[in-house]
């Protein structure tokens, strides 16, 4: 068949009938039986080899599989082969293809063949017991690359494990080994966050794990889906180090009281001819009416996932993670390139599987480039992201752009850079952007994550440098970079939903000023530590944002009814606004909670609504509320400031 005829034929009902299993596929280890299984209905021949490590090309034995029901392939022998590598040789179409199993769960040194695996001989020790931490009234999302976290000598690790998971398994690590300041998992788990977002853990192809150490790159080029990338173990050509070494990072951060969401990327593959792509081709990416590769990820093609065979891959691959490596949360890339039906399946498995909820799940409610799904195919785009499940969550880039300007413009402004700033705004971002009118894109506050900075584009840090100073000094402490720093984490943290931020924006991260260090070096994208430590009043004061937001269910509410807290969003004056919200809630100390955002050059006295109101936050101190004092009939607000205030019962 041409290439638009089999877009056509895959894309036909007819397909879907004849061909949908739900058969389980890959390679499956018991004491005394090994099986193989893939999918490739369109073979008409598929050829296993076995070889004894993972880079020989020589195979020490071959087999035939047999075409089962339903496209399904297998081959079964009376042998344990635990450990031994396999690839397969698939002809299709005419032509014959050498691929690693798309289903494999353990693989080789680049992921380029597959590994047989008992993957209970994974499992580190103590992790039948291994419990992700409780839940709590918040989420405080934390982003963070394997390799640039712990890259630092500062941070402490030894270097034998600098960039690596064994890194997220330290306890106790302090800068330069000092003994003072906390780095590391130390230093979030002080910072208060309940969950970190690992960037891709998967197998991904732009770094050679047999290459230099410090070879980096974020890893939004997925190889192999099931497996844990090779760069971040100790050793990349043993097939189980990886994946052992990975459950001990988890249950590591799990026993630091952290919950663990994995960044996934389904939307494209590294190479067009991926092992999905050889065992079934044009299956799996979407195409042109020509018949060639839809790019709608900018990477050079899509994942057709509307299709029943693909949207099950991604299915399985999510509750794969989930189960075997006790994985809390899902961040799916480009999130707007997937079909709304698969989101809400996978939100409904997950919750079938665990309790309601458990698992948190969201994405990217947009795409790299013009996408070209099946006909009728509803897409999770910022459009409709009221057709998700509420607990289908998205990020907020309203809040995002509000608050510091657009991404798309280096020298774009927001709120606490010289932008225009009115109540009317900060209310819809204090909402979450949720509601149920047409301005509002999220159903609720359970939908939307509010952040500032991630690893794409500018950092924070370096975006308010540029747009204040008029230079490219990255690294020095500006004192009126820092006070609008404080003012945008105040923002940010005084807004409904899931929080969100980038690892070390808490203490002015800078990458000089690349807004996509992808590929840049380690040097440029590591953690500095020593930043953390000169910075640490900044630090401070996302630490105490943090505890403040824990108290106030005014702002972690994210029922259907979330929106209705806000009592009161008014301008008192240029670049100034005041926000009351009802507080309300099991164990809530304060009533109300008024918040009041002055973005001018000029210190503004404010007129307060009636009665006393105890002071918890302002632009230099993010720990009023311990001190309990109070004021009323008026407070003065500090320029490029906040004062955050409480009316108790």
């Amino acid at each position: 068949m041409r290439r638009a005829e089999l877009k056509h034929y895959f894309d036909s009902p007819e397909f879907e009938r004849d061909y949908h299993t739900d058969e389980p596929l890959g390679c499956f280890v018991q004491a005394e039986k090994t099986r193989f299984a893939v999918w490739a209905p369109t073979a008409s021949r598929v050829l296993l080899s076995l070889y004894r490590d993972g880079g020989s090309t020589q195979a020490f034995e071959t087999a035939a599989l047999r075409r089962g029901e339903r496209g399904v392939w297998v081959y079964e022998t009376p042998r344990n082969l635990d450990g031994v590598y396999y690839d397969y040789l698939i002809t299709a179409h005419r032509a014959t293809r050498r691929t690693a199993d798309p289903y494999a769960r353990a693989c080789g040194v680049n992921g380029h063949r597959s590994m047989a695996v008992d993957l209970a001989k994974t499992d580190p020790d103590g992790w039948v017991d291994d419990r992700a931490p409780e839940k709590t009234g918040e989420d405080i999302i934390y982003e963070l690359h394997v390799k640039d976290f712990s890259w630092d000598p500062a941070g402490g690790a030894p270097e034998n494990v600098r960039g690596k998971y064994a890194a997220l398994c330290l306890d106790g690590t302090t800068l330069m080994g000092r003994g003072e300041y906390p780095t590391l998992v130390n230093h979030i788990r002080r910072l208060g966050v309940t969950h970190v977002q690992l960037m891709p853990v998967y197998d991904y192809g732009s770094v050679d794990e047999t290459g230099e150490r410090d070879a980096f790159n974020w890893g939004y080029d997925p190889v192999n889906y099931n497996i844990p990338d090779g760069s971040y173990s100790s050793d990349p050509t043993d097939g189980y180090a990886r994946i052992r070494e990975m459950k001990a990072a988890v249950m590591a951060l799990h026993k630091a009281g952290l919950r663990v969401i994995m960044d996934v990327v389904y939307n494209h593959t590294y190479q067009l001819e991926s092992n999905l792509f050889k065992t079934v081709p044009w299956y799996y990416v979407r195409q042109k009416a020509d018949g060639n590769a839809s790019n709608g990820s900018g990477c050079g093609c899509e994942i057709a996932s509307e299709r029943s065979m693909c949207g099950k891959y991604i299915l399985d691959s999510v509750l794969y993670w989930a189960e075997e490596y006790h994985i809390d949360g899902f961040r799916f890339d480009l999130m707007g390139l997937h079909d709304v039906e698969l989101m809400n399946g996978i939100r409904s498995a997950l919750n079938a599987r665990f309790a309601e909820g458990e698992k948190l799940l969201y994405g990217e409610p947009w795409a790299g480039g013009k996408p070209a799904p099946r006909p009728g195919t509803m897409l999770c785009d910022k459009g409709h992201l009221k057709e998700l499940h509420p607990s289908v969550g998205a990020f907020c880039d309203a809040t995002r752009d509000a608050v510091k300007g657009s991404v798309m413009d280096e020298r774009g402004l927001g709120f606490v850079n010289g932008g225009t700033f009115n109540a009317g705004y900060m209310a819809c971002c204090v909402k979450g952007w949720a509601g149920d009118s047409p301005d509002m894109t999220y159903r609720c506050p359970m939908q939307t994550v509010s952040y500032l900075s991630c690893h794409d584009d500018w950092t924070l840090w370096d975006k308010l440098v540029f747009t204040m100073t008029g230079g490219r000094d990255y690294e020095a402490l500006h004192p009126q970079v820092l006070r609008a720093n404080r003012l945008a984490a105040a923002m940010l943290f005084c807004c409904q939903g899931h929080l969100f931020m980038l690892s070390g924006e808490e203490f002015g991260r800078t990458k000089q000023g690349i807004r996509n260090s992808y590929r840049s070096p380690v040097a440029i994208n590591r953690m500095d530590w020593n930043r953390a430590w000169e910075n640490r009043a900044l630090v401070d004061y996302y630490r105490g944002l943090i505890a403040l937001r824990k108290q106030l269910p005014g702002l972690t509410d994210k029922t259907i009814l979330a929106g209705e807290r806000l009592l009161e969003a008014t301008d008192v004056g240029p670049g100034t606004a005041l926000l009351r919200l009802d507080n309300r809630g099991e164990n809530s100390a304060y009533r109300e909670v008024c918040m009041v955002f002055n973005t001018s050059d000029h210190d503004v006295q404010v007129n307060l609504p009636g009665g006393d109101w105890t002071l918890l936050c302002d632009g230099e101190s993010s720990w009023l509320w311990k001190a309990a004092m109070t004021v009323s009939g008026s407070a003065e607000v500090k320029a490029a400031a906040c004062l955050i205030l409480g009316k108790a019962k």
